[in-house]
């Protein structure tokens, strides 16, 4: 076996070392709380969100005449990244490679010394996210709905959820107006949709 002189050796490492960093700058890591997605293009389901920015909580909350969950109640509870937050603080707009995760709860009035309203249970019913993505959705922004923590394929854009953020999300395409520390954000930075100004607006006096 010939043996490797020191010098050479050296070089040989800087050379993989080098190779490594080229590697790794084509392909870098999502920052936390970013979108992530596996092989197949399905979103990984971010199992930390319990530890980002509490948006907002609703009860019973439907867009439709009809309820949400007949004969159940159901909680939901609104997360966002810390860094995203900030930028909305900011902005008045989410940057791109926002997630914000919709997480459902079942809801009851009876349970311990409970004796009034309601309170979130353990009955845990699925969560959603809302992405901003725009080198890879259509119109920048993605739905998904995750079933037990598995990754997600994005909803199909025939859906209406899309449609309905458009027509009625305060600002940037997400609602807004149901999250009571970024709504007046919105306002003051000159962000709120012109859908949601006009449906907001006050009546013109009858003459």
């Amino acid at each position: 076996m010939t043996a490797i002189k020191p010098l050479a050796f050296v070089r040989t490492l800087a050379a993989v070392a080098a190779v490594s960093l080229l590697c790794g700058a084509a392909t870098p890591a999502p920052e936390p709380g970013q979108p992530q997605y596996d092989a197949d293009g399905r979103m990984i389901f971010p199992a930390d969100y319990r530890e980002w920015v509490f948006l907002s909580s609703g009860l019973n909350m439907s867009y439709t005449a009809a309820p949400a969950m007949a004969g159940a109640d159901m909680f939901g509870n609104t997360f966002v990244p810390l860094a995203a937050y900030r930028a909305f603080l900011a902005t008045g707009v989410w940057p791109d490679k926002t997630v914000i995760i919709l997480e459902n709860r079942g809801g009851t009035s009876q349970g311990s010394i409970n004796k009034r309203g309601q309170f979130q249970t353990t009955d845990y019913m699925g969560a959603e996210a809302h992405v901003k993505d725009t080198t890879r959705f259509k119109g920048g922004w993605g739905f998904f709905g995750f079933a037990d923590g598995q990754p997600a394929r994005e909803i199909p854009h025939q859906a209406a959820c899309y449609s309905c953020h458009e027509q009625h999300a305060a600002a940037d395409t997400t609602f807004v107006q149901f999250y009571p520390t970024l709504l007046p954000v919105a306002k003051a930075r000159g962000t709120l949709s012109k859908a949601y100004l006009a449906e907001t607006a006050d009546p013109a006096p009858a003459r």
